[in-house]
C-alpha cells in the first residue's frame, strides 16, 4: 500500500456515472417499460436476468416469505432480529412533529409533517446478497409512517435460481407485505411509471448497479430518488496508539466492496503508516476476495503521513469520505473539527461493520465526497412538509401595504392587486399600519 506525503496526494477521485453505450440502453428499457408496462417487464426479466415469468409470477407470496425461514440458520434470524430493532431505535429518535404558531394578531403559522404515500425499495442481487440493505431502508420509511412500501430484487440472486431466502427473511422480519421479483432498470422503471402489476411508487431508494443507478437518474423528477450512489469508501485517521492489524483490517472491510472502492488510512505516525502497509498486505493474502481488494488498495487506496492530526482532519475534511474511523488517543476531543463524513466511528472497538450491520445508524451513507453537504439517509427522507399560512383580517390589512410594496418593486403588479382588492372592500391599509405601528 503506497505511503504518500498529504501534498503528493491527489484528492480527486473521478467515478464514472455511465458510458455513452450505458446511458442509451437505460433510456431504451425505461421507454419500453413506460410504453409497454408489464410486456415489456416481462420480456427484460427473460432475457437480463434470465427468467421467464407470467405476469402472475412476479409478486413474492406471503408463503414464499414464510418458507424461507426453513432455509437460513437460527442464528440468522436472531441476528437480523437484533439489527432490526436497534436500527428501528435509532430512527425513532428521528421522528418529527407538525406544529402550529398562533400569532397575537391572530393569524396562524405552521409546518404540517406527512409521510410519503408509496415508497419503492430496490434490494440489488446481481453478485451477492444483501440483507442489510433492506433493514436500512425500508425500517426509515416505516418509522416516517409511509403506509405502502414495495420492494423489488432480481429473480435469482448472485445468478443462482430463486431469491436468496436472506433477503426474504429480511424482508419479513422488517415487515415487507409487498415483493416483486424483478430487477435492474426495468425494476427501476416499473416503480416510477407503473405496470399493470406494479403501482407507480413517490420515491425509489436503495443501492444497485450502474444500470439501476442510471434508471434512477432517468426517472428523478417524475419520482424522487434517495441518491446516486458511487463505490464504497473508508478513511481511517489514526495516530501512534492505532492498532496497526486493526487499521489494515478496517481498510480492507471495504476494499473488499469494489475494484472501484477506496480505502486511505490519514496518520501522523510514519511507523504506524509501515506497519499498516505490511499487514494489509498480509491479511489481502488471507482474504477470499482477494483480486476485488487488491485491485481497489492498488488503484484507490493510499496511506498519507501528515505532520499533525490538525493536518490530518483538514485532508480528512477535503476528501468528506463516506466512512471515517478516527483510532486516535481521547477520539472525542477531535469529533468538533470533523466537517465532513458520513459516518464517524470512534476508537479502536467502533469498526466500520459495526454501523454497516448492528448499531442503528443507517449504513446508506454518501459517497465521492458528497459528505459536504449531503447525509445518511434517515426518517426525513420518507417524509414531506407543507407549510401552513392562515392571515387573519387584522394581519393582513396591518401588513398589506408592505406586502404590495414588495410586488411592486418584482413588477408583479398581479401579486399586488391580489392584496389591493381585499384592501379596498375591508379596510385602509395606511390607517391599519398605523394602528398596528407597522412601517410600510
Amino acid at each position: 500500500m503506497k505511503i504518500v506525503q498529504a501534498e503528493q496526494f491527489d484528492l480527486r477521485r473521478d467515478v464514472e456515472y455511465g458510458s455513452e453505450e450505458q446511458v442509451a440502453i437505460v433510456k431504451r428499457i425505461v421507454g419500453d417499460i413506460k410504453s409497454e408496462g408489464d410486456a415489456a417487464l416481462l420480456r427484460y426479466t427473460e432475457s437480463l436476468d434470465r427468467t421467464k415469468l407470467e405476469a402472475s409470477q412476479l409478486r413474492v407470496t406471503d408463503a414464499e416469505l414464510q418458507a424461507a425461514y426453513s432455509r437460513v440458520e437460527p442464528s440468522f434470524i436472531e441476528a437480523i432480529a437484533a439489527a432490526a430493532a436497534n436500527i428501528r431505535a435509532f430512527h425513532e429518535r428521528q421522528k418529527r412533529n407538525s406544529w402550529m404558531d398562533l400569532q397575537p394578531d391572530g393569524s396562524l403559522l405552521g409546518q404540517i409533517i406527512r409521510p410519503l404515500r408509496r415508497v419503492g425499495v430496490y434490494v440489488p442481487g446481481g453478485k451477492a446478497a444483501y440483507p442489510s440493505s433492506v433493514l436500512m431502508n425500508v425500517i426509515p420509511a416505516q418509522v416516517a409512517g409511509v403506509p405502502e412500501i414495495v420492494m423489488v430484487t432480481p429473480p435469482a440472486t448472485g445468478g443462482r435460481e430463486g431469491i436468496d431466502p436472506y433477503i426474504l427473511v429480511a424482508a419479513a422480519e422488517a415487515g415487507v407485505t409487498e415483493m416483486y421479483r424483478v430487477g435492474g432498470a426495468q425494476a427501476i422503471a416499473a416503480l416510477a411509471y407503473g405496470t399493470d402489476s406494479i403501482e407507480r411508487v413517490d420515491k425509489i431508494c436503495g443501492p444497485g448497479n450502474i444500470y439501476v443507478a442510471l434508471a434512477k437518474r432517468e426517472v428523478y423528477g417524475l419520482v424522487d430518488i434517495d441518491s446516486l450512489a458511487g463505490p464504497s469508501e473508508i478513511v481511517v485517521l489514526a495516530d501512534e496508539t492505532a492498532d496497526p492489524e486493526y487499521v489494515a483490517a478496517d481498510l480492507l472491510s471495504q476494499a473488499e466492496h469494489d475494484e472501484l472502492a477506496s480505502a486511505i488510512l490519514v496518520t501522523t505516525s510514519q511507523r504506524l503508516a509501515e506497519y499498516v502497509s505490511a499487514e494489509v498486505e498480509r491479511q489481502l493474502s488471507l482474504l477470499p476476495r482477494e483480486n476485488i481488494a487488491r485491485a481497489s488498495i492498488e488503484n484507490y487506496g493510499a496511506i498519507i503521513v501528515t505532520e499533525s492530526l490538525e493536518a490530518g482532519i483538514a485532508v480528512v475534511n477535503r476528501l468528506a469520505p463516506e466512512h471515517l474511523e478516527v483510532m486516535v488517543q481521547n477520539p472525542v476531543d477531535y469529533l468538533g473539527l470533523i466537517e465532513n463524513a458520513g459516518a464517524i466511528f470512534l476508537g479502536p472497538y467502533s469498526s466500520e461493520p459495526v454501523g454497516d450491520y448492528f448499531a442503528g445508524p443507517n449504513h446508506i451513507i454518501p459517497t465521492n465526497g458528497t459528505a459536504r453537504f449531503a447525509s445518511p439517509v434517515d426518517v426525513d427522507d420518507f417524509i414531506k412538509k407543507s407549510s401552513l399560512i392562515q392571515y387573519s383580517k387584522e394581519a393582513l390589512l396591518a401588513n398589506a401595504a408592505t406586502i404590495m410594496e414588495l410586488a411592486r418593486r418584482e413588477g408583479l403588479e398581479g401579486h399586488a392587486r391580489a392584496i389591493e382588492v381585499r384592501v379596498n372592500k375591508e379596510g385602509t391599509p395606511n390607517s391599519t399600519d398605523e394602528k398596528a405601528g407597522i412601517q410600510g
